[in-house]
């Protein structure tokens, strides 16, 4: 069964290929770029965050330094410079509690948030350290709890020692990283961006040139173009356009040379019609003018019969496969019988149909009667007085179509050069001077529309001809 060709569903109008291209690989390393900044800015914090905790703990150590006992007491000796020199080695504001082995103050601001009963002991150092966020008179702080043992001889024991820092310190250099990560992201954006756009840019420039190559074409010029001056991928495209534009040339030169052929033929019978015409207007005998006219109107059927097989095989030509449906071959072969029978009986001829009970195929209706009127008026126009004219249509493995007759038949050397419009062999001329020669020449071409074979054979015992038309299965 055929197919049609699917033709592609009027839609939005495709953008610029290079639009689309600088689309799909910007806007997604955009993406990437902004998830890979985000990645590097929590990764910066978490290294700044592990970096002020050793600066904490190195503070909070100098500080569990200065803690000892004295008469009996833990004290902690913490000038004012040693705080000075905390806050100028964190740029932050420094806050520290040191608390004795029971639980009493020892030094520092007493209201400095406790250890929380759930912090883990961090990890990261051998010491025993806990680090924790609290808020200390609204402001949010850094603290880091080192258990320093102290003793001497007359007792010993474990102090806590804390030291917080608030965080502006730490939100000066989140900004800084931020702000550094944002500004090298958006730089390495902009150069993929130019490299990207350059790139696209000389990519596609054997489309660009094969796009001003099209448009500096003349409208006759059907060559094809050279698919290797452009990409791999886009070669199939450009293989195809040069498919199509063979077609339309062959189809152009077609055309052309049915205007030839056809303006040819009609040329005769016109001058004929002519000369004809100007006799009668000449002719003072009723019995000539008589003849003339009577000729006239023969030379006149036998144009508008030239004419007629002419717009048979344009359309013929030109079929629309929209048209295309499932049909009943038998019933198209016996309404051209029913049709042709009187001219059969008129020449004396046995005109009959051998059919299957129902025989189907794709075709144009209109179209396909005319191929089986062309096959069965010309098996009468050649078979003699008393002949026979046989229409068969059977189902070998797929539709078949056969038109014999027990006419002169066509010479093997001949069989192929009977489709070329216009020729025709030595019997016709002998038997049917006024014939066009393109009947078969329209089948042929109906055939091809329907995909179908035409072969030419011998009649039944060698004689006369045998037309056989082979349609694609349904």
């Amino acid at each position: 069964m055929m197919q049609q060709a699917e033709r592609p569903v009027a839609g939005k109008p495709v953008g610029s290929l290079r639009n689309q291209l600088l689309r799909w690989l910007l806007i997604p390393l955009a993406v990437l770029v902004a998830i890979n900044a985000v990645s590097v800015y929590r990764h910066a914090l978490e290294v700044a965050d592990l970096a002020y905790d050793r600066s904490l703990l190195a503070s909070t150590r100098a500080l569990a330094e200065r803690v000892s006992i004295d008469h009996g007491r833990v004290v902690a000796d913490v000038p004012y410079v040693a705080l000075d020199s905390f806050e100028t080695d964190t740029l932050g504001r420094i806050y520290y509690k040191v608390t004795g082995i029971h639980g009493e103050f020892v030094s520092g601001y007493d209201d400095l948030p406790p250890l929380p009963a759930k912090v883990k002991r961090s990890d990261a150092y051998p010491a025993l350290v806990y680090f924790y966020h609290a808020d200390y008179h609204g402001e949010p702080v850094r603290i880091a709890a080192l258990y320093q043992p102290v003793y001497d001889d007359s007792m010993r024991g474990i102090a806590l020692i804390q030291v917080g820092e608030s965080y502006e310190a730490r939100h000066g250099l989140s900004r800084k990283i931020l702000f550094d990560t944002l500004a090298r992201q958006a730089a390495l954006v902009l150069a993929a961006a130019l490299l990207v756009w350059v790139a696209v840019r000389f990519g596609l420039r054997p489309l660009m040139r094969l796009r001003a190559d099209v448009a500096s074409r003349a409208p006759t010029d059907l060559s094809g173009f050279d698919a290797a001056l452009v990409h791999k991928e886009v070669r199939p495209l450009v293989e195809a356009m040069n498919g199509y534009m063979a077609r339309l040339q062959a189809l152009m030169a077609g055309q052309r040379r049915f205007i030839a052929d056809a303006s040819h033929q009609l040329r005769t019978p016109l001058t004929v019609l002519k000369t004809q015409s100007e006799l009668a207007l000449r002719a003072n005998d009723a019995q000539a003018m008589r003849e003339i006219v009577e000729s006239i109107a023969r030379t006149t059927d036998a144009t508008v019969h030239l004419a007629n097989r002419l717009l048979t095989l344009a359309r013929a030509e030109h079929g629309n496969d929209s048209e295309m449906r499932v049909l009943s071959l038998v019933d198209a072969a016996r309404q051209v019988g029913l049709e042709l029978a009187q001219e059969a009986v008129k020449k004396g001829l046995d005109l009959s149909l051998e059919a299957e009970a129902e025989v189907k195929v794709i075709g144009h209706a209109l179209l396909l009667h005319e191929l089986i009127v062309n096959l069965v008026d010309n098996a009468i126009r050649y078979t003699p007085a008393g002949g026979r004219v046989i229409l068969r249509v059977l189902h070998d493995g797929k539709p078949v179509l056969q038109v014999e007759d027990t006419g002169p038949g066509i010479p093997a050397g001949e069989r192929e050069k009977v489709f070329a419009p216009f020729y025709r062999v030595a019997s016709a001329l002998t038997m049917n001077a006024g014939g066009t020669g393109l009947g078969l020449t329209i089948v042929r071409d109906i055939a091809d529309l329907h995909e179908a074979q035409v072969n030419l054979s011998e009649g039944t015992d060698g004689a006369g001809l045998r037309v056989t038309v082979c349609f694609p299965p349904v």
